[in-house]
């Protein structure tokens, strides 16, 4: 396949570039009386004309069990895959053996977001959700601690299917 090349020449003779010029402000005029497409953000939120798609991967989230508890069993799987590395693990282990999370931490500016974590986690407790309003004062705030993650209600992303949990 061969390129073309086309060579545009310059004007030989003193040309007026009033025709282009208004041909310009003529597309410009009409653009003002089109339906405005700018939603102006967040003083207008329209869930009718925009929303968020079902695979945005957000902050994180942690299931808990029927008493209130993390899901999570401390295997160690997510820090081990996570590309960021942003996420902290310290295990323990109670009287009957069960293990659980000590310190669980997130840190949500490190994170990229991936879902890994959620893919790798064989209880199916951490998720990464949809939700995307996050703003903060404080840098801190940014470190989500397993009880900040326990208490977050937002749905989860559909990269994690409910009705299918296992992904029969």
């Amino acid at each position: 396949m061969a390129i073309e090349v086309t060579v545009v020449r310059r004007p030989e003779r003193n040309v007026s570039y009033l025709r282009a010029s208004l041909k310009g402000m003529a597309l410009t005029f009409q653009h003002l009386f089109r339906k405005k497409v700018t939603m102006q953000y967040p003083e207008e939120i329209s869930e009718d004309e925009w929303s968020i798609s079902p695979r945005w991967r957000g902050t994180h989230r942690m299931l808990t069990d029927e008493q209130g508890r993390a899901r999570c069993v401390a295997c160690g799987l997510c820090p081990q895959i996570c590309p960021a590395n942003c996420i902290k693990l310290v295990p323990g282990e109670d009287e009957e053996g069960n293990r659980y999370p000590l310190i669980y931490e997130i840190d949500e500016f490190r994170c990229v977001f991936c879902g890994y974590c959620q893919e790798v986690c064989p209880e199916e407790a951490i998720h990464v959700g949809v939700h995307y309003e996050n703003a903060e004062y404080q840098r801190e705030r940014f470190v989500y601690d397993l009880e900040r993650l326990c208490a977050q209600t937002h749905p989860v992303s559909s990269l994690w299917d409910p009705a299918d949990p296992r992904g029969e």
